[in-house]
């Protein structure tokens, strides 16, 4: 990318001052395209394929220029330039889509997914100067060629300029180009650094050209999720102030975890120093069987003041079939910069199948090949658990997730390649933009046919519009959240023959203000074709059926599916069966059941007369075993 140079005009210049002022410019130009990385050290003996998703490459910050001029700069060019750039500063080799280096085999692969982004450029009364302001959060991660999560780290950048207006004729435009050139810079240069430790490098510290590049452990960014147990990096010191005590909680409280059970374990920490502990964290590893189903091993811990207590919990929802056995959770609380830690505690635990007695709704038919549905694609989210602990957690959501996809695939006659299957971390922000506008797009043909299920929480503004809930959201910060438009505008881009979306989980207030008039949840959106069913026509806690262990109306969604709406007997289960089935289910059971009142929403209605109406969603050929 070219930077803007301007060169005074000056009538008495000589012939020599125009050759050198010539030579001058074009030098500097010359240099400009080359992008400015701080020093890096020497790239390693390392291949790589980065993977930079639509979501960063589309990218495109808007602003108004000093005449009222709306203007756009391709800010996910830039940020791809330099991204590439600082991957060939950090590796020998590089691929990627366009590019790169053919002939060498990739032995990982990086990518990065944007999480959220702000441009702002605020005129003010300095005629000169305005306010500029970016911020870019993203998540870098490193893959193996299995597609094992080697390490995965938060990304931040923010700059903060004033831009001055272009010395032009107009005086309409601002010099942006080397605040966007070298906020680029700064964002790749994060993420190059980043990834390098994954491979054991570290940043101005170059590696043998002979010596191989082992795979370090990798190490969480604060409050990024990990499957793997981090071993401490501090011991057990007698000066450490810092003190605890954990247990395990289990959702039914008599101490044995069981398959399909909510776990916390709780861990309560004092400082009990004459000084305030600010960088505190606590770490969870253990048995292997138990240790995978928590979304994050290491969670920070707020400052404490002398004497204070704070309490932490790690949660994690079990699957419903696992193996009997003896488990043990390791729980550490240290200090990483001081280099201390408090005395490490062992927690034994037993895991067996679950007591409950399970519905036969829980048992997946087997999947017949006398009904194949190849251009059916189906997204299936739940998130149970949330980054942000304040969040109430939804029991059963990523379990239902699983379930309803488990039932596409058996009953509805979806290949397993054409499932996305996100639940709790490994469903963020970027991980459902990935699904949406990267995997999707290629399949679509003019039958193809989508469904997006989310199980969760949905938040709504005070104008109705409903924000989904990933799981790094919270309500503190609505740029984390999915607004429902921008992934239906996703879903309108596909041009899909039918589109389909089931929400299924609570819908809440993001903000309440009594002065504020509050609209209602505006699930469906002026001349949209998709077909949506939603747990609750009204704001709602989305009642989970504890007695069949899911989210109310996935239970009966998963009943349907089974065969009981199948209302004429003709063997085939059609969204208009289901929407009515569920409907009227959900909203009995609401009322019998809970006390409750619960009325799904179908939205726009479904018309006999509607070729939507007919869409087959499962066979009963492939229950029955005919």
């Amino acid at each position: 990318m070219n930077r803007r140079f301007f060169m005074p005009f000056r009538p008495r210049m000589t012939s020599l001052h125009s050759i050198l002022a010539v030579v001058y410019l074009l030098a500097t130009i010359g240099c400009a395209s080359r992008l400015e990385f701080p020093p890096m050290g020497e790239p390693l003996p390392v291949s790589v394929k980065l993977e930079i998703p639509a979501s960063i490459k589309n990218l495109r910050a808007e602003y108004t220029d000093g005449c009222g001029h709306l203007m756009q700069v391709p800010l996910g060019t830039r940020l791809e330039e330099a991204l590439v750039e600082g991957a060939y500063r950090t590796f020998k080799s590089v691929s990627y889509e366009g590019g790169g280096s053919k002939d060498a085999v990739p032995e990982a692969v990086v990518r990065v997914d944007l999480v959220n982004w702000s441009f702002k450029l605020q005129q003010d009364n300095v005629y000169d100067r305005v306010p500029a302001n970016i911020q870019l959060n993203a998540i870098a991660r490193v893959f193996d060629l299995n597609g094992k999560v080697l390490r995965e780290s938060e990304i931040k950048t923010t700059r903060l300029e004033r831009l001055r207006i272009e010395p032009t004729q107009k005086n309409c435009d601002y010099i942006i180009d080397p605040f966007i050139q070298d906020t680029s810079v700064d964002f790749a240069a994060k993420v190059s650094m980043d990834v390098r430790e994954a491979f054991g490098g570290r940043a101005q510290a170059a590696v043998p050209a002979a010596a191989s590049a082992p795979l370090a452990t990798p190490q969480p960014a604060a409050g990024l999720p990990t499957s793997k147990p981090q071993p401490p990096a501090a011991t057990a010191s007698a000066t450490s102030s810092l003190r605890f005590k954990a247990m395990v909680l289990d959702e039914n409280g008599n101490l044995v975890l069981e398959g399909g059970e909510r776990v916390r374990v709780r861990v309560d920490i004092v400082n009990v120093g004459m000084t305030a502990i600010q960088q505190a964290i606590v770490s969870l590893s253990g048995s292997q069987a138990l240790i995978t189903h928590f979304p994050s091993a290491v969670l920070p811990v707020p400052a404490l003041q002398p004497g204070e207590t704070k309490s932490i919990e790690f949660v994690a929802t079990l699957p419903p079939s696992i193996q009997p056995q003896k488990a043990e959770l390791h729980v550490t609380v240290e200090e990483p910069a001081a280099r201390t830690a408090a005395p490490a505690q062992t927690l034994a635990v037993v895991m067996q199948a679950t007591g409950i007695k399970t519905d036969d709704v829980d048992q997946i038919p087997v999947a017949t090949t006398e009904f194949r549905q190849p251009n059916t694609y189906l997204i299936s989210i739940g998130v149970g658990s949330y980054r942000d602990q304040q969040l109430l957690p939804r029991k059963f959501a990523s379990l239902d997730a699983e379930m309803v996809s488990n039932y596409f695939q058996a009953l509805g006659g979806v290949p397993a390649a054409n499932v996305r299957l996100l639940q709790d971390w490994k469903a963020l922000r970027p991980d459902i933009d990935e699904a949406l506008l990267d995997w999707l797009p290629p399949h679509m043909t003019k039958d193809a046919v989508v469904i997006v299920y989310f199980a969760g929480q949905a938040m709504v503004t005070h104008t109705g519009d409903v924000l989904l809930v990933p799981y790094e959201g919270s309500p503190t910060a609505t740029s984390r959240l999915y607004p429902l438009k921008d992934l239906e505008a996703a879903l309108a881009r596909l041009k899909a023959k039918q589109t389909i979306l089931l929400f299924d989980g609570m819908v809440s207030r993001l903000h309440s203000d009594p002065k504020i008039k509050n609209l209602p949840p505006r699930w469906d959106s002026a001349g949209s074709s998709i077909i949506r069913i939603v747990s609750s026509d009204s704001l709602s806690k989305g009642l989970e059926d504890d007695k069949h262990r899911h989210g109310l109306m996935t239970y009966y969604l998963l009943r349907a599916l089974r065969g009981e709406s199948d209302s004429n007997r003709d063997g085939s289960v059609t969204l208009a069966e289901v929407a009515a089935y569920v409907s009227q289910k959900v909203t009995w059971a609401a009322k019998t059941q809970f006390g409750s009142d619960q009325r799904p929403l179908i939205t726009p209605p479904l018309k006999q007369a509607d070729p939507s109406s007919g869409l087959v969603l499962s066979k009963l050929a492939a229950i029955r075993g005919e």
